[in-house]
């Protein structure tokens, strides 16, 4: 793990890490480590008056892990130069999985159906070959709503390629952000955790709401995990690994709700824990 001096203002302390305050008792300037968590980027068509194609990352993602005192170190989509990935992946401390477009059914051994939506196939290879790595090297992973389910994919899982269509009695989870629809900290329904789980002792609680801005939902859950949370039609939520490693995705979007509920806060204050040890 690194060793990365914080001293006063000019750091920017006060600034991004508004949970873990790094200052010592008398005021003076501190050595902490801080752990450096990986995040893969996404790839976009093109950003106006830049070249195609652009990595791009959301915001929310950096300062939710800034703010539980860790490091990110954003990742580029070098499928065909895992040597330059695996030589970041040395570097990390932990993995972050965030939320984006669909995994593509390819990753998953299926032929894509027409309601499959976008998909960004070196961002599935770079982050399954993150996970790997993370997985034999027992590093901290967590993973959020298209996270949990790269998750799955990795660890041998499949896949709904659309939960309306193809999930018996769904609810709606796909309330997606726009101009018409709701904010992204939305609370859309309640999730039930079980109690006797890492993510519930994290949590510390039996039950809450989230937000839920996803079409794709684990179908055949992965050897090696287990199902730790459930929306009210009992689509899978949570998921932990089964080998004492802190391996936990969930299918909300907590970065977006981590200001304002403590349990959410609590998951990354975990996960950042973790990867400090």
């Amino acid at each position: 793990m690194r060793s990365i001096r914080i001293s006063g203002p000019a750091s920017g302390e006060g600034q991004a890490i508004a949970w873990a305050d790094s200052r010592s008792p008398r005021g003076g300037s501190i050595v902490r480590k801080r752990p450096v968590i990986g995040i893969a980027t996404q790839t976009q068509d093109a950003v106006p008056g830049q070249t195609p194609l652009a990595w791009v990352m959301g915001q929310r993602y950096v300062h939710v892990l800034t703010k539980a005192g860790a490091v990110p170190w954003i990742v580029p989509l070098l499928p065909d130069d895992l040597a330059t990935v695996r030589a970041i992946y040395e570097q990390l401390d932990g993995v972050f999985l965030t939320g984006g477009v669909d995994v593509d059914p390819a990753a998953y051994q299926e032929d894509r159906l027409q309601l499959c939506g976008r998909s960004d196939p070196p961002r599935d290879a770079v982050e399954l070959a993150l996970l790997r790595w993370a997985l034999a090297d027992h590093k901290p992973v967590l993973g959020v709503c298209r996270g949990i389910q790269i998750i799955n994919v990795a660890c041998g899982g499949t896949l709904y390629q659309d939960v309306g269509a193809q999930y018996p009695n769904a609810i709606k989870h796909d309330h997606i952000p726009g101009p018409n629809g709701p904010a992204r900290d939305w609370l859309a329904h309640p999730t039930r955790v079980q109690p006797n789980s890492r993510l519930g002792s994290i949590l510390e609680t039996e039950e809450l709401l989230v937000n839920s801005m996803h079409h794709q939902g684990i179908k055949t859950l992965a050897p090696g995990l287990r199902a730790t949370a459930f929306a009210p039609d009992g689509l899978i939520e949570g998921v932990e690994g089964c080998n004492g490693q802190f391996l936990i995705g969930v299918q909300w979007h907590p970065e977006e709700l981590a200001d304002t509920q403590p349990p959410m806060r609590r998951l990354f204050e975990a996960f950042v824990a973790a990867a400090g040890q």
